[in-house]
């Protein structure tokens, strides 16, 4: 039995990705297998419906615990609040509370030059992210009151260092920084822990980032210190935990940077 056996998360963009060697390979999936193995129950939101099936079966399996999987895809153009409103009341239905939301999910343009990035791209960038925060976080208030729960919101490097090619991402995670701050501000009577995370992780995605934009890819993200990435489930998954139990609750509003091995201690 794990800490965290008979409580409820939301992980949006928590689909199964691994890399070449059977580790988590996103940041979101990182989160889920963490929790998983805590005993959480999890409700897994992302665009590919595949990958949150196969994130559904070899969790379950594994640590028997129960996923349910939604596809939910935040963008421009459709009723957002409407597929927010669903993933919740879906929740609700099935486990009767929600412990925990973790914003992970983002999508981007990466490796745009501000001066020729469309609307279209910046816009992929702030509904999947900024936008879709602000919607889960309304729509999950009252729920994480009665359980006086825990917000993780991701934000990144990309907008704290000005990282080049990095423009619609880097706005929309600044922003989900401002919004962390203000709910921390705003919820903390209600008992509602609220932080926001900026990792550097060893993910398919930054491997093929690093592939595609190579300069770029030197210039935004130097080795860290010592000498390797983060690992998505064992440190920025692990760290997500942490902050789930109370020892951490005094941590709030707080934007935790965790680069390479970094992790927290109360």
């Amino acid at each position: 039995m794990g800490e965290l056996t008979g409580k409820t998360a939301i992980i949006t963009g928590g689909g199964r990705t691994v890399l070449k060697d059977g580790r988590c390979g996103s940041i979101g999936y990182g989160i889920a297998t963490a929790y998983a193995k805590e005993g959480c129950n999890l409700v897994l939101t992302g665009r590919d419906e595949q990958k949150l099936i196969d994130a559904k079966e070899e969790l379950e399996r594994l640590y028997g615990i129960e996923v349910l999987a939604i596809s939910a895809n935040i963008r421009a153009g459709v009723d957002n609040e409407a597929i927010v409103e669903d993933v919740v009341k879906k929740t609700i239905e099935k486990f009767g509370r929600i412990d925990v939301l973790i914003n992970n999910a983002q999508a981007s343009e990466a490796g745009v030059p501000l001066a020729v990035h469309t609307t279209d791209q910046f816009d992929l960038a702030i509904y999947s992210g900024l936008y879709a925060a602000f919607y889960y976080m309304k729509e999950c208030y009252p729920y994480l009151v009665q359980t006086k729960g825990t917000v993780i919101n991701f934000a990144s490097s990309a907008g704290m260092s000005g990282g080049l090619g990095q423009a619609a991402n880097g706005a929309a995670k600044e922003g989900i920084r401002a919004l962390s701050r203000v709910a921390a501000t705003e919820w903390a009577d209600d008992g509602i822990n609220v932080n926001s995370i900026c990792p550097l992780a060893w993910t398919v995605q930054l491997e093929k980032y690093s592939k595609a934009y190579p300069e770029s890819f030197k210039k935004n993200w130097p080795m860290p210190p010592m000498g390797r990435f983060g690992d998505p489930e064992l440190e920025i998954g692990q760290v997500c935990v942490e902050l789930t139990k109370p020892a951490f609750k005094y941590m709030t509003g707080e934007t935790i940077t965790l680069e390479g091995g970094m992790s927290l201690r109360p």
